[in-house]
């Protein structure tokens, strides 16, 4: 099926929300940009840590976390990786197949660990007790909000902590950093600067804080941010952008910039091998630069295995013995946030053949945290258990029999093909309407003479159907061919808009004959038909409307510059009698001689001397000439010489309209004699 009449999903067994996703409304021309990345990792360099903190911060399981650095974040890159990820799934939508960012992933970019207790606990709605009692000291009201505290007050009261300060004051300067390096980083939210309480209680003894899945929270959180972040009503993220940036550096040759190659930057966790977002001349990258890339992967742009090359002797043992969960079909678990990890749906990130995976089975993300003091483990009994049989839900490496063609016939069925229009939306109504001329003048063209009254009818209901198109959509009638007429229309610039001083605005009429310099997508007269050579929009009416007055589009004589007693020039409706803008030298011959009788007759009758004809070519001319030279004008000058040609057109104007006065009041005074 054409991709332009469906990019799909053909079947909606899979993607069953594609209505609320962010493709359905990219599709139909809603751009939302590029979304804001909530991540606050700045000023974490600013905290002075001493070399007892950092025993603790190491003995808390985030001594690699750490040492990542502020990574300048590609906000477009990340935008555009949103618009491919399913929260069906949990797993990013490409041409290729299906990516997701796996247990695997952030064990070797973050150092985090994937495998222990899960990460949830009881949950607050206030601040002051609970940081009284881990901190020593409650924020004032005004940096806490229900139950979190910002960033800046933890940085403020607890960055530097004295030499010679008590075991106690170190310890709660310690958890202050770790809540403060948590709320920057993996849990990052889209309040800006703020960050939940309710971790404090798990970093209350580090050895014990240590323990706890930290790698599957992180993932679990980037995964619900992913999620709401793809819904087309959404225009911010959270969550652990850096890991999701540098997944894609590693996996995907798109917006990838230089990897650090010297061997200072041989040393775990993975994410330290990158600069950053690129620099110079190809970094000024948009959304839709990424999304075409992306709508158009090849198989030989993907890395699936980035990491076998990696020298293996820097990722610590407890880490090297737990990427194996990389494979388990689990839940992942972050306080009130449950999100399921597949990594069957994407096999060939660990080397495995890719075979049509299991349906995954469809749930409702619930909102557990609302109330303070509720003990989640309570709440959420069946996402712990299957938790807890992570180790057994393996997926095994030895499948036999996979057949990778049968798995992309079924992928493309069920897939989003594409994200972004391959034709815009002005060229595709134009193409249309073009087709049902097309069909118009075929059907008027048909002999219907020898068909019976059933298929005559038919042809001519075809006809009224094609009409209608054409006059409902673009605003014009078409008849017949004998009686079709192509409608010249003009293009207003807006700096073309002049005042005028003292009689109001200045009429100032554009040849519709002249080139018309926008693109296919920016006209604003409707699809373009094509007249010989030409591409012209197609205006709505016989007379164009300049905003005060109609005035013909094909012969441009302005009702100003002609007396009343000189008879208006004959409006040319036959397009067969039409070429460019200018009527054939026939009419104007026979219009240019009864201008110049009634001109004779008319001094001859006041006993003047017959004036100099008036020549409809020569002022055409003129007039195109005076047009020309003021759209370039336009085009050139700067403001302060646009206001000084302003005030020369108005005083032109003004001797113009005394000119035409008074070639008016002569003609009161020839008839009058």
């Amino acid at each position: 099926m054409d991709v332009l009449a469906n990019p799909g999903p053909l079947k909606d067994i899979v993607l069953y929300d594609q209505e609320k996703h962010v493709s359905s409304a990219v599709w139909d021309g809603q751009e939302r940009g590029a979304l804001r990345c909530h991540e606050h990792t700045s000023k974490l360099g600013e905290w002075k840590l001493k070399p007892k903190q950092i025993e603790l911060v190491e003995r808390a399981g985030f001594g690699f976390l750490r040492r990542i650095p502020a990574i300048s974040l590609d906000n477009p890159l990340i935008s555009a990786l949103v618009e491919r990820w399913r929260r069906e799934t949990n797993t990013f939508h490409f041409t290729i197949g299906e990516m997701t960012v796996t247990l695997e992933d952030i064990a070797l970019l973050l150092g985090l660990g994937i495998d222990g207790k899960p990460v949830i606990g009881v949950t607050y709605t206030t601040c002051s007790a609970i940081c009284e009692r881990y901190l020593g000291e409650a924020p004032a009201s005004n940096y806490a909000s229900g139950g979190m505290v910002k960033l800046s007050w933890l940085k403020e009261k607890f960055s530097e902590c004295e030499v010679d300060a008590s075991f106690e004051k170190v310890e709660r300067c310690t958890r202050a950093y770790l809540l403060y390096l948590v709320g920057s980083t993996i849990f990052s939210t889209t309040t800006g600067n703020k960050v939940p309480v309710m971790y404090l209680p798990l970093f209350e003894d580090f050895d014990d804080a240590g323990t706890f899945a930290w790698g599957a929270a992180a993932l679990a959180f980037l995964y619900r941010a992913l999620g709401n972040a793809s819904v087309k009503s959404q225009s911010t993220i959270c969550g652990c952008l850096t890991l999701l940036q540098c997944w894609s550096y590693y996996h995907l040759n798109i917006g990838r910039p230089k990897l650090n190659r010297e061997p200072i930057h041989d040393h775990f966790p993975f994410v330290l091998r990158w600069k950053g977002k690129q620099n110079g001349p190809t970094a000024n990258r948009d959304v839709v630069f990424y999304r075409k890339a992306l709508d158009v992967l090849k198989p030989c742009e993907v890395e699936w295995l980035p990491y076998e090359n990696m020298d293996g002797r820097f990722i610590p043992d407890h880490i090297r013995n737990s990427l194996q969960l990389g494979r388990s079909k689990t839940m992942l678990i972050s306080f009130d946030k449950a999100e399921r990890h597949l990594p069957d749906r994407c096999l060939k990130q660990f080397g495995l053949f890719q075979g049509i995976p299991e349906d995954v089975q469809r749930w409702v993300r619930k909102s557990r945290g609302v109330d303070g003091g509720v003990d989640l483990s309570v709440k959420m009994e069946s996402e712990l258990s299957e938790w807890e049989m992570r180790w057994e839900n393996i997926v095994p490496d030895d499948v036999l029999g996979v057949d990778e063609a049968d798995y992309m016939r079924w992928y493309l069925g069920i897939t989003r093909k594409i994200v972004g229009r391959p034709i815009s939306l002005s060229s595709e109504f134009q193409r249309t309407i073009s087709n049902v001329r097309d069909i118009l003048e075929l059907a008027e063209n048909f002999q219907i003479h020898d068909l019976d009254l059933e298929r005559g009818n038919m042809i001519s209901r075809i006809i009224g159907l094609a009409q209608d198109c054409l006059r409902d959509q673009v605003g014009v009638t078409a008849t017949t061919e004998s009686q079709q007429q192509i409608e010249l229309g003009k293009r207003m610039r807006g700096k073309e808009r002049v005042r005028r001083k003292g009689m109001g605005k200045r009429r100032k009429g554009i040849d519709p004959m002249e080139d018309y310099g926008g693109s296919e997508d920016e006209s604003q007269f409707g699809p373009l038909v094509e007249v010989g050579q030409m591409h012209l929009p197609l205006s709505h009416t016989n007379s164009v409307y300049d905003g005060t007055h109609m005035y013909d589009a094909v012969t441009k004589v302005d009702d100003m510059e002609l007396c009343d007693t000189i008879p208006q020039l004959p409006e040319t409706q036959d397009i067969h009698k039409i070429e460019g803008s200018l009527l054939d030298d026939t009419d104007k011959s026979i219009e240019h001689s009864k201008l110049q009788e009634e001109i004779g007759t008319t001094n001859v009758l006041s006993g003047e001397e017959p004036t100099e004809s008036y020549d409809v070519k020569k002022e055409d001319k003129e007039s195109k000439a005076e047009d020309d030279d003021a759209t370039k004008g336009f085009s050139d000058v700067s403001g302060e010489e646009n206001a000084n040609r302003e005030e020369e057109d108005g005083t032109e104007m003004g001797e113009s309209v005394a000119d035409s006065s008074s070639l008016e009041r002569r003609g009161e005074n020839t008839v009058l004699a």
